[in-house]
């Protein structure tokens, strides 16, 4: 399944691939077809002095000597075929001339002028003229221009042959990049549908180590694996066809590597998925401490848990080292060894048998022949060898496969590019219920109103529901039973983004992105114009507390800010909520984290923005929210008190005990 899916990617970008797999095609071919040239050049010019010569009247391709022509059988036309027959023969360094034919197979010697050919005890005898270097050259001197060609069709197979393997890296290169390009596109994409629950669930280092390190190890499938299992797979079919036109007895042996490699990569893949998943794993687990103890590293440092910490890293760390320990055992047995066990073998059996075809077993074996074969059989291992040794980068790819599918196919929700006119912003919960597991609520049962333009306020100690009813009003989460209406219409109707087009948020632990402050507050939106985000600056006070930065808009911002204080990353999060002109504003405790005079900046700019939008204010000081319109008191889920500040200080139930205890601390803390 992961396979079938890993080819569909790769179809996505067929033009490239096919060109990349017929380049390989042609570097094969031109690979293939070289031994057979060479066997050509040798057995037929360079040792073709000793096949069959004719005595002929035709000087043409013929060579004088004694005052004869003489011309190789090979050339001679039918009529000069029956002319008198005649060899050369070469007995250690030195070649002769003999008058008929000479037996081509046996042990030859030369005494007293006379040529002796032993094969299976028996001699035969021949009268023999050594020849002079001046006359074994006349000899050759008709091969030549074969020669010279046959040497300029090899020199052009290996020009070809480079030249094909440079286009087929270089596109298989290519494709491989624009699928992983296209595989972390499709990732991150995805990642943006998920519901915010998923990342409730799995930590951020092992996403990451998905987009990243999973997709890398894909992309080693596409140009390593694929380019060795594909030219492995023309390179011995290629072969194979050569060496059964040479000799078809040695090719069948040569034919038993096939299932005997088809069982090692069974029980290679067997115990090398087992590992490999370990190892996928521990490595998104790796990230994920790294990435927590990161950003933790205050805390860690703040409680002396830098030794904890260390050894809880040391021993996931060794888990990973074991299971790559047992990975390269598998490997180191399964690449060279076993390559060059099999190797020895077939060398001991090609021996065997050209040994066998000395004694006459085989007559019509050659010194060219045996060079092709000696080549195709070296040919031979060094695909097997590329594949066997991509066994490795084969599993760890489809494991990583399955890792990044298996986030592609969590259930998401496409980005609506859709879009709404500003809604008024009437807010009505009607007798919602939720929770983050089945049938486990924290909001039980709320029902209120907001009508456009109020501010309300959600109060209650932690774990009352205050942000989980902000997080239903967002549609981060859905509600289990009843109604979120805006403007009379149920928010499940619309698309999540539709939604959230006209609202903003501040959270009380805001987040800012690397770049400037003009990026921060525009989220490079090209609506929010430099000027309209110092506006916005402006109307929240942020000019005054950011005045002493040197660039301004433009001053540096790191990862989540780390160089800016707590009330400057506030009042920037402020500005980029009140940039976007929300028809509904959420506040999360935005002050809890700010001093008392940053605070005092803010609540008097949401007294004059807060006109024309719906303002609902998370807020733990009680003294932040004293004008809104109508607070909501939460315990255990529910609206036990609902008024404005003077109605519930009057009831005197649970809101009025809240603020006596925080105004009576803050009385006391005075004192």
């Amino acid at each position: 399944m992961v396979a079938k899916r890993l080819i569909q990617y790769a179809l996505q970008f067929k033009g490239i691939l096919f060109t990349a797999l017929a380049a390989l095609v042609l570097a094969v071919a031109a690979d293939v077809i070289s031994p057979l040239i060479a066997k050509n050049l040798i057995d037929q010019h360079i040792l073709g002095i000793e096949n069959e010569w004719v005595q002929t009247e035709h000087p043409a391709r013929a060579v004088v000597y004694q005052g004869h022509y003489y011309k190789r059988a090979a050339y001679a036309g039918a009529e000069e075929k029956s002319g008198k027959k005649v060899s050369i023969v070469q007995v250690d360094k030195h070649f002769y001339f003999v008058d008929g034919l000479a037996a081509k197979d046996g042990e030859r010697s030369v005494k007293n002028g006379r040529l002796f050919v032993t094969l299976k005890g028996k001699t035969a005898s021949y009268e023999a003229e050594r020849l002079s270097a001046a006359e074994v050259l006349r000899f050759y001197q008709p091969e030549v221009p074969y020669i010279v060609k046959l040497l300029l069709v090899y020199f052009g197979l290996f020009v070809i042959a480079g030249i094909a393997q440079f286009g087929q890296y270089f596109y298989l290169q290519k494709a491989a990049n624009r699928i992983i390009q296209k595989m972390r596109n499709d990732v991150f994409a995805h990642l943006q549908k998920l519901p915010i629950q998923y990342f409730d669930n799995l930590p951020a280092g092992k996403v990451v180590s998905r987009i990243t390190n999973d997709t890398e190890a894909i992309h080693e499938l596409y140009v390593a694996v694929l380019s060795n299992f594909f030219s492995g797979f023309f390179y011995i079919i290629g072969i194979y066809i050569a060496m059964f036109l040479l000799d078809v007895k040695l090719a069948l042996i040569c034919l038993l590597l096939i299932p005997i490699l088809l069982v090692w990569m069974r029980i290679y893949r067997k115990y090398a998925q087992k590992y490999n998943h370990m190892i996928r794993s521990k490595v998104s687990e790796l990230n994920a401490m790294i990435n927590e103890s990161i950003q933790g590293m205050p805390i860690i440092q703040a409680f002396r848990r830098e030794k904890q910490t260390r050894e809880e890293f040391e021993a996931l760390n060794e888990t990973h080292f074991r299971y790559q320990n047992k990975l390269l055992t598998l490997n180191s047995l399964s690449s060279h060894n076993i390559t060059g066990i099999l190797k020895n073998l077939i060398l001991v059996a090609f021996i065997w048998y050209f040994g066998h075809g000395t004694q006459g077993l085989g007559a019509g074996l050659t010194v060219g022949l045996l060079y092709a074969y000696v080549d195709y059989i070296n040919r031979l291992f060094n695909p097997i060898n590329n594949i066997v040794n991509q066994f490795s980068n084969l599993e760890q790819a489809l494991v990583a496969g399955e890792r990044v599918f298996r986030l592609l196919d969590e259930k998401g929700e496409d980005v609506s590019s859709e879009t709404m006119p500003r809604y008024q912003g009437h807010v009505v919960f009607d007798h919602v219920y939720f929770g983050y597991k089945e049938n486990e609520y924290v909001l039980k049962d709320i029902d209120f109103e907001a009508k456009p333009g109020e501010t309300v306020a959600l109060v209650g100690h932690t774990g009352s529901g205050k942000s989980s009813i902000m997080n239903v009003l967002f549609r981060f989460y859905d509600c289990s039973k009843g109604e979120v209406r805006i403007d009379g219409i149920n928010i499940h109707d619309l698309p999540r983004q539709t939604v959230r087009d006209h609202m903003a948020i501040v959270l009380q632990d805001p987040y800012l992105f690397t770049g400037t402050i003009y990026s921060n507050v525009s989220l490079n939106d090209p609506r929010i114009t430099r000027e309209k985000a110092a506006a916005v600056l402006k109307a929240v006070g942020a000019d005054q507390v950011l005045a002493n930065l040197e660039k301004g808009l433009d001053e540096p911002v790191i990862e989540k800010g780390s160089t800016l204080s707590s009330g400057q990353r506030q009042l920037i999060s402020f500005a980029r909520a009140l940039a976007f002109d929300p028809a509904i504003l959420i506040l999360d405790e935005a002050t809890s984290n700010i001093d008392t005079e940053t605070e005092s900046l803010i609540q008097n700019a949401m007294d004059v923005l807060k006109k024309g939008r719906t303002t609902f204010v998370i807020a733990h000081r009680l003294s932040t929210i004293k004008n809104a319109d109508q607070i909501l008191v939460l315990d255990r889920g529910r609206i036990v008190e609902q008024g404005d500040h003077d109605t519930l200080m009057a009831r005197k139930g649970k809101y009025y005990q809240m603020y006596q205890m925080q105004h009576g601390s803050l009385a006391g803390e005075a004192g």
